[in-house]
């Protein structure tokens, strides 16, 4: 493919010439040689996103969504990578159930996948033998929704998981605190786990941080130098003051603020969607959560690009090229010659309007119905191959 007049994220325009799933060559006015030819038409060319968190409910709850539904979501979305959690029916504490789910995302190929797996067996809270004998492939551990409530299963994961070279994600809930003070639930467990991966030095990605508390202890705790990473949310930045139910909550104004500073000073390591589809009834009943990836780009470069002036490079960054280095995927993340043609163009100039009713996802638990955003996604390519196309172009 030969992909005609993009703009980078520097404004220059530029040709860029797809071989073999990756980008061959760049320049201006290359000459097609039987190439399929996507004119661009001054779009904006973005390294795909890659999203850290996110959940398509397979196996056994995909009546919300499944591989094919979430893969056809994150395409629509401009992204070509998802790492998924293992909070599912049976939980993912194998290397089995990891694969059957990778397998079958590269089956459908929309979107790359890599599963999480759970950090104790079947959320048990207590088991752990599992993680010495996961595949070279399962690097990435999590008990997401919970949270490892034990201090002592806890620590005793770290030391695991420092051995065997994994990294714990966690989602930081203090569950005996949450049901009456849900900001000292997540900081205080928040500050645990930054003593635990200091004291053993294991690798740790802080999940969903939504507290002005919890931001500051990872930017002291990276300051120290422990091995932490971390990850903020688009409704964490967009939502302040409002009871919709996610998990954790959406916050306070001055939690927003706190989380935007802590993407200007490199605190904040990447925006992460935790896509969470629940059908009409669930979410009614108290569900958790709501659908994200086809909205991400547009919630993120409309509040902090335009409302707040940071760069586009950086946001990009934080939804390709850090994510990217987190997971360890190698030649994604970048619009460069020799990395792999994921890749994305986005309208930035023409606003548009979600309609809930019109998202690829099986759920459509999504409030930012009828808002008003910029940075559509017009395309989406994975590997060369043109994996989402919007309608009416």
């Amino acid at each position: 493919m030969l992909i005609q007049g993009a703009k980078l994220e520097n404004g220059s325009t530029v040709d860029v010439l797809i071989k073999n799933g990756k980008i061959a060559a760049m320049g201006i006015s290359i000459p097609p040689h039987g190439e399929e030819v996507l004119d661009a038409q001054g779009r904006t060319l973005l390294p795909g996103f890659i999203d850290l968190h996110c959940h398509w409910r397979t196996p056994g709850f995909e009546y919300k969504e499944d591989i094919s539904t979430g893969s056809a979501a994150a395409a629509a979305g401009g992204y070509t990578f998802v790492n998924l959690m293992p909070n599912t029916k049976p939980v993912c504490s194998s290397g089995e159930i990891a694969h059957q789910v990778m397998d079958e995302a590269e089956r459908v190929g929309l979107c790359g996948v890599n599963q999480t797996v759970s950090i104790t067996q079947n959320f048990d809270g207590k088991t752990l033998e599992h993680l010495k004998t996961l595949p070279e492939d399962l690097r990435f551990i999590s008990d997401d929704g919970k949270g490892v409530q034990s201090a002592d299963t806890m620590a005793k994961a770290f030391a695991i998981a420092k051995q065997w070279g994994l990294t714990i994600m966690s989602h930081a809930e203090d569950m005996e605190v949450s049901p009456w003070d849900y900001r000292l639930a997540e900081n205080l467990e928040t500050v645990r786990n930054l003593h635990l991966a200091e004291y053993y030095g294991t690798r740790l990605h802080m999940c969903h941080v939504s507290t002005a508390e919890a931001i500051d202890a990872i930017r002291r705790a990276k300051q120290r130098g422990v091995p932490v990473t971390c990850e903020v949310t688009p409704h964490h930045l967009w939502f302040a003051d409002w009871d919709y139910k996610v998990n954790p909550p959406i916050r306070q104004q001055a939690d927003v603020d706190a989380i935007i500073a802590a993407i200007e000073d490199g605190t904040v390591d990447a925006i992460a969607t935790d896509h969470a589809p629940h059908t009409e009834a669930d979410k009614q009943a108290g569900a958790a959560g709501m659908v994200g990836l086809e909205t991400a780009f547009g919630v993120c470069y409309t509040k902090l690009c335009r409302q707040y002036g940071l760069p586009l490079y950086y946001i990009s960054a934080l939804m390709s090229r850090f994510p990217a280095a987190i997971l360890g995927l190698a030649g994604k993340g970048a619009v460069e010659i020799g990395a792999d043609a994921d890749l994305v163009l986005v309208d930035l100039d023409t606003p548009y309007i979600v309609d809930k009713d019109k998202l690829h996802s099986k759920s459509h638990n999504c409030p930012y119905d009828g808002t008003e955003l910029y940075g559509r996604v017009d395309y989406t390519l994975r590997g060369g191959k043109i994996t989402y196309r919007r309608e009416q172009l």
